[in-house]
């Protein structure tokens, strides 16, 4: 699977554009997608293109990837667009239930610049949006408590927190999204990868995670969960946040689309707004690769849905990363591959992420086969009931048993 996607071009510059006229005037149009607010501004702005005979809804949901899938299976599919990221529109295409772009970009995209093209063996099968990444999150006034810059590595960190607890001035002081299964999964992604590690044997989907460098990161993950709080396996994103506006967190890692809202005056404690930072992703076990992954966010089209639906789809989701959509409200929701965009300090982690060469999440049409399978098997471990080894082959015969039966292992 070939893929391109121009990252060094995220910022190019360009006049903003008057929306005035959506291009379809009839038609249906249905959104599911992740619920952070860089997502909610596209469906707000495409659903500017209602009128009396083109309809336009959203369902913004944190289990958008659970009913993404079947609910773009029917016929017509429930879901016209699928709002997805580097990871979930593999499983898409692999069920191909999304269409190539390429004629609806020739009749209603020619301006959408092409650094935002998600190429697939030749054809365009998404338009991508923003940038996306996990990276440091920090309070500058406790780490002050202990005399402690912000940290580089994850030992650095894990010093850190353990200082933190230590001196009382934290109890859990480190948070991040160790939920059991997709967001679990993503955090030894980006362990192992800072480890230095690869996922599967070259040229071959059989996976090689078992290895010392899985057993490093696995160590490393189960040394900040010690840090965390007690229920850390039920976190993900939204309760870790929570976590962090509530003053019970100094140290995360965090998807830079969601630290705006961590940052932001309104609705939140001042002593947690005002001395919350971002800074670069860590590196771990002593080497220079970011124990993090790259990733866009994008827009898909639905197969099967009538012609006229997938014009209006087309049309309206265009309209939603128009660059009139970039605001001073909006500007900082993300790091917007949209003409006119220009980094806010809350972009700063995403933005440090590029610029370390951090690697893009393996978009390998196997790859979410054994996302699934690190999602189900990691938490013995971090619970003392499974050795490292162990739980790594278990994992990899999880994922080979998974791949054999879609025939990408024989």
């Amino acid at each position: 699977m070939k893929t391109a996607l121009l990252l060094a071009a995220l910022l190019a510059a360009g006049a903003a554009q008057a929306q005035v006229n959506c291009g379809a005037t009839s038609g249906r149009v249905n959104i599911v997608g992740n619920e952070f607010p860089a997502i909610k501004t596209v469906a707000a702005n495409a659903a500017k293109c209602q009128t009396g005979s083109l309809t336009v809804k959203s369902n913004l949901t944190a289990n958008h990837q659970r009913i993404n899938l079947p609910g773009m299976q029917g016929n017509p599919a429930e879901y016209t667009s699928a709002i997805v990221a580097t990871s979930s529109i593999v499983a898409l295409i692999n069920e191909n239930v999304i269409r190539p772009l390429d004629a609806l970009v020739a009749a209603h995209g020619q301006d959408i610049p092409k650094n935002q093209f998600i190429t697939i063996d030749g054809k365009v099968m998404a338009v991508a949006f923003m940038a996306n990444s996990q990276h440091l999150v920090y309070r500058k006034d406790l780490l002050a408590q202990v005399g402690a810059e912000p940290p580089k590595t994850y030992e650095d960190m894990i010093r850190i927190g353990k200082l933190l607890r230590e001196r009382g001035i934290v109890k859990n002081p480190i948070g991040g999204a160790y939920k059991a299964g997709w967001s679990l999964a993503q955090e030894f992604v980006n362990m192992y990868t800072g480890h230095g590690g690869e996922f599967f044997k070259a040229g071959s989907a059989e996976a090689a995670i078992n290895n010392p460098r899985g057993i490093a990161a696995l160590n490393t993950m189960k040394a900040l969960s010690e840090l965390m709080h007690p229920d850390f396996l039920t976190h993900d994103n939204n309760e870790t946040s929570a976590e962090w506006k509530s003053g019970n967190v100094a140290l995360m890692n965090m998807w830079g689309s969601r630290t705006g809202v961590l940052m932001a005056k309104e609705g939140n404690d001042p002593k947690v707004s005002e001395n919350t930072a971002v800074g670069a992703p860590m590196t771990v076990g002593g080497g220079n690769i970011p124990a993090t992954t790259l990733w866009w966010d994008g827009w898909t089209v639905a197969r099967n849905i009538p012609d006229e639906d997938a014009r209006a789809t087309f049309v309206a989701m265009k309209n939603g990363i128009a660059p009139s959509i970039l605001t001073d409200q909006t500007m900082g929701e993300a790091v917007w591959m949209i003409a006119g965009y220009k980094p806010a300090p809350v972009n700063q982690g995403v933005m440090q992420t590029m610029a370390m060469g951090a690697k893009p999440y393996p978009m390998l049409p196997y790859m979410g086969l054994l996302h699934t399978a690190l999602g189900d098997g990691l938490a013995p471990f971090l619970q003392g009931r499974k050795d490292a080894a162990t739980t790594l082959a278990d994992i990899e015969k999880a994922y080979a048993t998974a791949a054999k039966e879609k025939g990408f292992l024989k």
